[in-house]
C-alpha cells in the first residue's frame, strides 16, 4: 500500500475503545518493575518474553498476561504502565481512550483496589491536563471467576466512585470466553446498570454468536467487544447493522490469537461494508504486535481499505464513545477538516 495512505492513517484522529491497560505492559517495563519489586519472572531476558508471544489461543496468551501482571504492585507501577500507553497513544493521534482494567487480577495478589484506581487515574488526569487527552476507565470482571467474585469486586470499588467520577464510567466483561457465557453475570450487570454505569462485554471472539445475543439481551450491553463471529448469524448481522451496535474489533489480536489465520481473511471490511458500526482497536498491544496505527495500517493493507473507509472507522469510534454529544461533534468536525485537507 502507498506511503501516502500510511501517512494518512498516522495523522488520522482516533478513539480507542478496546484497550486492556495490563496488556500494554511492554517486556522492558515488566523487567524493570520485576527487579524493583523483587518479583521472579519465568523468563530470563526481554527476548525470552517476546519469544513466548507465539500464542496458540486466548488461554495461552492469558497465562503469560497474568504472569506479567504480577509485577504491578504500587500506585506508581500502575501510573508508569498507563503513562507509557498514553505516550504511544498520543504518538498515534489517539484523542480518546476508554481503557479496561482488571482489579481481580491484582486484588487476588493482595493489591488494594484503591492502589489500582489511583495509579491509572493519575496518569489519565495528567495527560488530560498536559495534552488535552481524553480518557475513561471501564472496570472489567474476569469471566473465568464466579459472579459472586464480580459482585464483591464491584462492591469494593463503589466507595471510590465519587473520587473517580470523572473517569470511571463503565463496567465490562473479559478473560476466557469459552465456557463462560454472558448470562453467568446477569445479576452483577443488572446492579451496575441500576447504578448508571455504561455496560460492555467481550462476546463473539472465540465464543459463538449466541454469546453476542446474550450480551445484548441478557446483560443489556451498549457495545460488543470483538464480535467478529457475528458473521455466522445473518439475523444477528442485520440486527447489529440496524441498531448501530458498536463492535470494538481488534485485528492484530485476532491474528495473534489465531481467530483468523491470515489478516487478508479478516471479516472487518465485510462487516463495515454491511453497515455495522465497526471500530479498530489494539486490545493488548504489548503482546499482539502493535498499537493503534499498526492495527490500522496492517488492516488497511490486508483488506485494501481506502481513505473513506478509514475515515468511517474513525468516525464510528467517536460515535461509539461514552462522551457527550458536544464532545463527539468536536471530534466529528476534526475528522471532517482532516478529510478536506487530505
Amino acid at each position: 500500500m502507498s506511503t501516502d495512505l500510511h501517512d494518512f492513517i498516522r495523522g488520522l484522529p482516533k478513539a480507542e475503545l478496546h484497550l486492556h491497560i495490563e496488556g500494554s505492559l511492554e517486556p522492558e517495563l515488566m523487567f524493570a518493575l520485576a527487579q524493583k519489586n523483587g518479583v521472579q519472572l519465568p523468563y530470563a531476558t526481554v527476548d525470552e518474553v517476546r519469544a513466548a508471544y507465539d500464542f496458540e489461543d486466548l488461554q495461552s496468551f492469558l497465562n503469560l498476561y497474568y504472569a506479567g501482571a504480577a509485577v504491578l504492585q504500587t500506585e506508581q507501577d500502575f501510573f508508569d504502565l498507563t503513562h507509557a500507553y498514553i505516550q504511544r497513544a498520543l504518538a498515534d493521534n489517539v484523542r480518546h481512550v476508554e481503557l479496561f482494567f482488571d482489579p481481580q487480577t491484582h486484588t487476588a495478589r493482595g493489591i488494594a483496589i484503591s492502589t489500582v484506581f489511583a495509579g491509572i487515574a493519575r496518569a489519565l488526569r495528567e495527560a488530560r491536563a498536559s495534552h488535552g487527552f481524553s480518557g475513561a476507565m471501564i472496570l472489567c470482571f474476569l469471566r473465568h471467576l464466579s459472579e459472586e467474585d464480580a459482585i464483591a469486586t464491584l462492591e469494593a470499588a463503589l466507595p471510590l466512585r465519587d473520587a473517580y467520577a470523572d473517569l470511571w464510567t463503565g463496567v465490562g466483561l473479559d478473560s476466557a470466553e469459552v465456557g463462560n457465557p454472558p448470562e453467568k453475570f446477569t445479576h452483577v450487570f443488572a446492579l451496575a446498570q441500576a447504578m448508571g454505569f455504561h455496560l460492555v462485554a467481550h462476546a463473539g471472539e472465540e465464543g459463538p454468536p449466541a454469546y453476542i445475543h446474550s450480551a445484548l439481551d441478557v446483560l443489556q450491553v451498549e457495545r460488543i467487544d470483538h464480535g467478529v463471529r457475528a458473521e455466522e448469524d445473518p439475523a444477528l448481522m442485520a440486527r447489529l447493522a440496524q441498531s448501530r451496535m458498536p463492535l470494538t474489533v481488534c485485528p492484530l489480536s485476532n491474528l495473534k490469537l489465531c481467530v483468523v489465520k491470515d489478516l487478508r481473511n479478516h471479516n472487518l471490511a465485510r462487516m463495515l461494508r454491511a453497515g455495522l458500526c465497526v471500530t479498530i482497536n489494539s486490545d493488548d498491544p504489548a503482546y499482539f504486535g502493535g498499537y493503534m496505527n499498526a492495527n490500522y495500517i496492517a488492516t488497511a493493507d490486508a483488506l485494501e481499505l481506502g481513505k473513506s473507509e478509514l475515515l468511517e472507522l474513525a468516525h464510528n469510534a467517536f460515535e461509539a464513545a461514552f462522551v457527550t454529544p458536544e464532545q463527539k461533534q468536536i471530534w466529528f468536525d476534526e475528522l471532517t477538516d482532516y478529510a478536506r485537507a487530505n
